[in-house]
């Protein structure tokens, strides 16, 4: 993985965890904490088991995950269910945002 790959994977992970400590996003995903900085510094690169994790907790499937990984476009959702298959992933912080929005 590329050098701006691997920036792009930190921010996503970094979105993804939210306010959650890296202990508790770790737990989470049944990784250590350390697992979790190293990823968010780019030291190292989760595993494809991971990934898949990281990308359901964003929101996306892992396909579309590498997709925005390598800069391509993502295909926009076609169906109420994968909105919210999407949607239930996100933090409730996020959630509730949107709630508010759509209120």
């Amino acid at each position: 993985m590329n050098i701006e790959n691997r920036e792009k994977l930190s921010e996503i992970i970094k979105t993804a965890r939210g306010t959650m400590s890296q202990r508790a996003f770790g737990k989470l995903l049944g990784v250590s904490a350390t697992a979790v900085q190293l990823w968010e510094r780019g030291d190292t690169v989760p595993d494809t088991e991971n990934l898949a994790k990281l990308a359901a907790r964003s929101g996306y499937t892992l396909e579309e995950f590498l997709r925005l990984l390598d800069g391509k476009p993502v295909s926009d959702p076609l169906d109420t269910q994968q909105i919210i298959n999407k949607i239930k992933f996100l933090p409730l912080t996020q959630v509730a945002a949107i709630v508010r929005a759509r209120a």
